[in-house]
C-alpha cells in the first residue's frame, strides 16, 4: 500500500504519462508509461515546489537514477528529511 507521498507523486506522473497505460505503482518503470525529458523536468518542478526541495540532478542525471516510480519516491522523501524545519 503506497503512503501519501507516493500516492501524490503517481498522481504527478499520472498526469504525464500516455493515457490508457496500466495501473501506476511504486514498481512501474518510468521509461514505460512514456514519459519523456520534458515530462521528467516538468514532474520535478512541481515535486520541488509542492514540497520545498530542491532536486540537484540535471535531466540525463535524473534519467540514469531514476529507473521506476518508487526510486522517484524515495529521492523526495530523503530530499524532504533533510530539509531544515
Amino acid at each position: 500500500m503506497a503512503d501519501q507521498l507516493a500516492k501524490d507523486i503517481i498522481a504527478k506522473i499520472k498526469a504525464h504519462a500516455e493515457p490508457g497505460g496500466e495501473e501506476i505503482t511504486t514498481n512501474t518503470e518510468l521509461t514505460s508509461l512514456g514519459i519523456h525529458s520534458l515530462e521528467l523536468t516538468e514532474i520535478i518542478f512541481d515535486l520541488e515546489e509542492q514540497y520545498g526541495i530542491e532536486i540537484e540532478m540535471n535531466t540525463v542525471d535524473a534519467w540514469s537514477n531514476l529507473k521506476n516510480v518508487g526510486d522517484m519516491v524515495e529521492a523526495v522523501r530523503a530530499l524532504i528529511a533533510k530539509k531544515p524545519d
